[in-house]
């Protein structure tokens, strides 16, 4: 009975899907899928009861009840022996896990032994009876049968993620989501708890898993987005920075700031400038203050910056060095020494993605891009070449000239040249690229390929644009439909 069950729930799971979104930044982790059934077949009943819960952790929970698994008894004893005070605690350390844990079926750890979490150091034993479970229960069966359900409930944030990273973007004048080597990237797990969402930062990739909850998570997700935007900054500028440390002893009056933030300076200085970009995004001055009573020090020093910045043209990737140089100690101590900080959180603020405010109009090389991208797409290739050739005398920036590189080889290769093309591809590669400037390189430059017959070229290229990170998620679709022309 419970397999037919969770055969009829995945049976109208996969009728109400349409299609499935590509695998990208939000997406399902197998990893994690495998983690969260193994613990949930061997105690993890937090909320069980909620009505909050997804049906597939059920559906999950009773199909593996039903099947014979001789590695349940070690995880059930390994799961008894890594019980933590509260339920939050526990999933947390299980995240940390499955981040850091490779794909199945044998989840090795990616990281070197000094860079694995704390959290995960005394969990390696987990690996090995991870790979017995995922043998013994038949995961891979249980993951492609439940994609359906997933992707149907990843549907339910593309739109809305989507306004969250342009929004911000705009903001920023951020012209691709992040930088060079950095991943962002959102998992939905659907079996653990609901009203759950977590963050991780390791290395280059920032992370966000989001459990089960009645409305999406947006405000979270731009929040973390921020962070993986700023956290960059603050720690390339960290020199600025620890010049003025001495306010953090202001912070450490606050009852409600969390500890990691009165820690970790560079952290509290990006929270505290998210919070004031949070106030401009949401037309919520009011917001400023409250932060600052809950011990985010900086954000009303932000606030009075943030205007200055938006009537320039710099992005904030340039503007942040000048701005946090000229935080006044003493001007800001008089300031801080005045506040009586709260002895509660007030209550989260809910996003409103439908309505964002207008994206500063771009300016300067950014404008004459801009303008260079309009006239290519209305099939002006004249005058877009001129605005793109105006592009390298305005900047010496070679992001910026690798975009103006990109616009040219394009209009070669729409002109019926592609030995032109491809010479003005490959020179875009060489001047640092944006990510998605690189990734649409690459599938230029591997259709080119096709195109003279070298297929071996064409295979490299297509396999490259795919691991970009930061890449479009149109330009590695591209990239794999290419591949698998070629495969044929």
């Amino acid at each position: 009975m419970y397999r037919l069950a969770f055969a009829a729930y995945l049976a109208i799971a996969a009728a109400a899907h349409a299609a499935a979104p590509e695998t990208g930044q939000l997406d399902a982790s197998p990893t994690l899928f495998t983690v969260m059934a193994a613990i949930n077949a061997v105690g993890y009943d937090a909320d069980l009861a909620s009505p909050n819960n997804h049906p597939l952790r059920n559906a999950i929970r009773q199909e593996l009840a039903k099947r014979n698994i001789p590695s349940l008894p070690a995880l059930k004893d390994f799961f008894l022996r890594h019980r933590q005070r509260n339920d939050t605690l526990e999933l947390s350390q299980y995240i940390s896990f499955g981040l850091t844990a490779g794909p199945p079926p044998d989840f090795a750890i990616r990281m070197r032994d000094v860079e694995i979490p704390p959290d995960v150091s005394s969990m390696q034993e987990l690996t090995g009876l991870l790979a017995a479970f995922y043998k013994e229960a038949n995961i891979e069966d249980l993951w492609n049968r439940s994609r359906p359900a997933i992707n149907q409930y990843i549907g339910r944030y593309h739109g809305p993620v989507t306004d969250a990273v342009l929004q911000v973007n705009a903001y920023m004048r951020q012209q691709t989501s992040g930088f060079k080597g950095r991943h962002f990237q959102i998992f939905i797990e659907l079996q653990a708890a609901p009203n759950q969402i977590q963050t991780r930062s390791y290395g280059n990739e920032y992370t966000i898993v989001i459990a089960p909850s009645p409305e999406p998570r947006i405000f979270d997700v731009r929040h973390g987005y921020l962070h993986y935007l700023l956290d960059a900054l603050s720690t390339r500028y960290e020199e600025i920075l620890q010049r003025k440390k001495s306010l953090v002893d202001h912070a450490l009056r606050s009852k409600v700031l969390p500890d990691s933030f009165k820690q970790d300076f560079l952290l509290l200085t990006t929270e505290s400038l998210i919070k004031a970009v949070e106030a401009r995004l949401d037309r919520q001055p009011g917001h400023v203050q409250q932060a600052l009573l809950e011990g985010n020090i900086l954000a009303p020093y932000f606030a009075e910056q943030l205007p200055a910045y938006e009537k320039q043209e710099q992005s904030m990737v340039l503007y942040y060095p000048a701005m946090v140089g000229a935080i006044d100690l003493v001007h800001e101590d008089a300031r801080l020494s005045k506040v009586d900080f709260s002895k509660e959180a007030a209550a989260r603020a809910v996003v409103k993605t439908a309505e964002p405010p207008p994206p500063p109009p771009p300016t300067g090389t950014a404008k004459t891009l801009d303008d260079a991208e309009k006239l290519y797409r209305s099939n002006d290739l004249d005058q877009a070449r001129k605005l793109f050739l105006d592009v390298l005398q305005q900047t010496d920036s070679k992001p910026v000239h690798a975009a103006a590189y990109y616009g040219l080889a394009r209009i070669a290769a729409k002109q019926k040249d592609p030995e032109t093309s491809q010479k003005l591809f490959e020179k875009t590669l060489e001047l640092e690229p944006e990510p998605f400037v690189k990734g649409w390189t690459l599938v230029y430059l591997g259709r080119l390929s096709v195109a003279s017959g070298d297929r071996e070229a064409a295979a490299k290229y297509f396999l490259d644009a795919q691991q970009v990170p930061g890449a479009s998620d149109d330009a590695r679709k591209a990239a794999k439909d290419g591949a698998q022309l070629i495969s044929k």
